[in-house]
């Protein structure tokens, strides 16, 4: 009996988030029905993203962070150091997976990981992401091309939340955020890598396997 298949998990470090999500979306276009899916794990210098449906207007004051207008499904949300960005590239039809229940899995992997620290992660109607006491920890944006998915989740770590303050988080007026480091875990988007890959791969059924390599990145 076969076992379940392989994922390709880079760790890109820090990086510009248009250059990443460039090579996104060119490894989406490019891939074929046997290309091997992937996780991406990133933490971006400072960043506020429009997705599809975000509108400027929830951009209270940007001050010196870029707005960047991407092709994610979601509002505005903020990028910045001390947080986990995971990008998972799969291909749906051959996981058997439509996108509600990749979300409702990639949800799950996070309010494993809580757990993990004694936290305890809730969902919210309407609103995807994880929540923690009403303080949203993660949010989620994905995007499916011809039945593969890019963009991926945001799990604040240990970083300066300050910036949440100048937009209206995933469009929500006064929704308030936290992080792993105030709700008592570790300080280190490092020490959590291991264990959001592990719930990840568990919860889509892959195998992780690391793969030392960086994506093609353009120059920003």
């Amino acid at each position: 009996m076969a076992g379940p298949r392989p994922w390709l998990v880079r760790d890109l470090g820090r990086q510009a988030y248009e250059p990443v999500w460039r090579a996104m979306q060119a490894l989406t276009d490019a891939r074929g029905p046997e290309t091997t899916d992937e996780l991406w794990l990133v933490e971006h210098d400072p960043v506020f993203t429009l997705g599809q449906a975000g509108k400027p207007e929830h951009v209270l004051a940007p001050g010196d962070i870029p707005v960047l207008q991407v092709d994610r499904g979601g509002q505005v949300t903020y990028h910045g150091p001390g947080q986990l960005v995971a990008y998972p590239l799969v291909d749906l039809r051959r996981l058997g997976l439509g996108v509600r229940e990749l979300v409702c899995r990639i949800e799950s992997a996070v309010i494993d990981v809580l757990a993990g620290y004694g936290i305890t992660g809730e969902r919210r109607d309407g609103a995807p992401g994880i929540y923690v006491a009403g303080r949203k920890v993660m949010a989620l944006g994905l995007r499916v091309r011809r039945g593969c998915s890019f963009h991926g989740l945001a799990f604040n770590i240990a970083m300066d939340l300050e910036p949440f303050s100048r937009i209206n988080p995933c469009g929500f007026q006064g929704l308030e955020v936290t992080s792993v480091l105030d709700l008592g875990g570790p300080g280190d988007p490092a020490a959590v890598k291991p264990l959001l890959v592990e719930a990840l791969s568990r919860r889509l059924g892959l195998q992780a396997r690391p793969e030392p390599g960086l994506p093609d990145l353009p120059v920003a």
